[in-house]
């Protein structure tokens, strides 16, 4: 796991409504209208900043679950992030994921 504290860079993409309830790696369902994401490398419980590097607007998100499973791409956020960074119509934009609070380490 990532606990750097680094910005990332690579492309995001969002959550299909068909994935609406089903469990997270966290235990929760997926709720389209939360903010929340997926990152594959930061730990589950991690908040970040994921800004669209194509038009500037960004969404505080928290890592809920694992993924995205597609070459390139670094975060999956919710429905409701993906209207807020207006990356609905294309799908996937550039961003950059910042992590701006890492949860406790577990012992």
């Amino acid at each position: 796991m990532d606990r750097s504290g680094k910005a990332r860079k690579g492309k995001a993409s969002y959550y299909s409504h068909k994935f609406a309830g089903k469990k997270m790696a966290d235990g929760t369902p997926m709720n389209p209208n939360a903010n929340v994401a997926a990152s594959k490398t930061l730990p589950l419980g991690t908040k970040a900043k994921v800004t669209n590097l194509e038009n500037g607007k960004s969404a505080h998100v928290e890592i809920r679950d694992r993924g995205p499973y597609v070459d390139g791409r670094i975060v999956d956020v919710s429905p409701k992030v993906a209207r807020q960074l207006d990356i609905e119509e294309q799908g996937v934009a550039p961003v950059e994921v910042k992590p701006i609070e890492l949860p406790p380490t577990q012992e």
